[in-house]
């Protein structure tokens, strides 16, 4: 779990420390452990000048996504809430990567943030797991949908993704090192076929509708389809190097990378989630090169 959440580099030094004790017997190794420490203290310097302009870009733009979404839910739509709930988990991560790159923060503040941030960390993926099984429902069964479409039960799934999300980071705690590397890809890898299923559902059922306009078909199949690559990019990296036999420490930092990415990521779901968003932003395009035109085009 440590490559997912790197508190300092004197943990780094330490978890080094008890696989490369043996190797100190001989000169060649110490050179070779100086030369890994250095590259390693450079990757550990990257992660965290790229965390700070995650946090610096992320933090204030998912704050403003949630207050918008918001104005969505007060008009009974069930999907926004989901997307809040995400955009919420993001919000988390970022205060908890703002406590990792603080230095000498005292290690009861660090041990608390390292459990919030698996827990907004695990939070994130089921919400994405919603998302997209809320749209494959909406197209596949719209009446059966329609008829328990609140929400009151949104809300009570969201509390229930929490909760899950809280008893995962809890039971790392108390697993061993190696149990910890086995109970991460349990628990995320189960999504994968879910958003999988949800995509190829949705296609399968946006194919044979005639109902549903085609902009909202291209917004839906955006949104699965952005969910899928979030998923795959962003967050089967660190599995993978977590299913590893031998775990490379140059892959740890920039799977770290990749996964600290996915809030950023998740803004872009929020552009989806708005309808007539990406008009807005094609007609202002259109009044910025009209008026350069007008401006440039000489007086008759």
């Amino acid at each position: 779990m440590e490559g997912l959440y790197v508190t300092s580099s004197s943990q780094n030094q330490s978890y080094h420390h008890n696989y490369t004790t043996a190797d100190y017997q001989n000169n060649s190794n110490i050179t070779s452990n100086y030369q890994n420490n250095n590259e390693l203290n450079e990757l550990y310097f990257i992660l965290n000048v790229v965390t700070c302009i995650i946090v610096a870009v992320g933090l204030p733009l998912t704050l403003v996504a949630i207050y918008a979404l918001y104005s969505m839910v007060r008009s009974d739509q069930v999907a926004p809430i989901y997307v809040i709930n995400l955009l919420i988990s993001d919000i988390l991560q970022f205060c908890c990567m703002i406590v990792d790159v603080t230095p000498n923060v005292d290690w009861t503040i660090i041990f608390i943030f390292y459990h919030i941030y698996f827990s907004a960390l695990f939070a994130s993926v089921y919400f994405m797991v919603c998302i997209s099984l809320e749209r494959y429902l909406v197209i596949a069964h719209p009446l059966w949908y329609r008829c328990r479409r609140t929400i009151k039960t949104s809300v009570v799934l969201c509390v229930l993704v929490w909760f899950l999300s809280a008893v995962s980071a809890v039971l790392s705690k108390f697993s061993n090192h190696m149990m910890t590397f086995i109970l991460f890809p349990i628990l995320l890898l189960p999504p994968f076929p879910l958003l999988i299923f949800s995509l190829v559902g949705t296609l399968k059922a946006l194919s044979a509708s005639i109902s549903v306009p085609s902009d909202e078909k291209r917004r839906i199949v955006g949104i699965l389809v952005l969910v899928l690559l979030i998923y795959t990019l962003l967050f089967l990296p660190i599995i993978i190097w977590l299913l590893a036999i031998k775990h490379d420490q140059t892959l740890k930092y920039q799977s770290t990378i990749f996964i600290r990415l996915s809030p950023l990521a998740d803004l872009f779901l929020y552009v989806l989630m708005r309808k007539g968003t990406k008009e807005k932003l094609l007609a202002s395009v259109c009044c910025c090169r009209m008026d350069s035109n007008d401006i440039s085009s000489p007086s008759v």
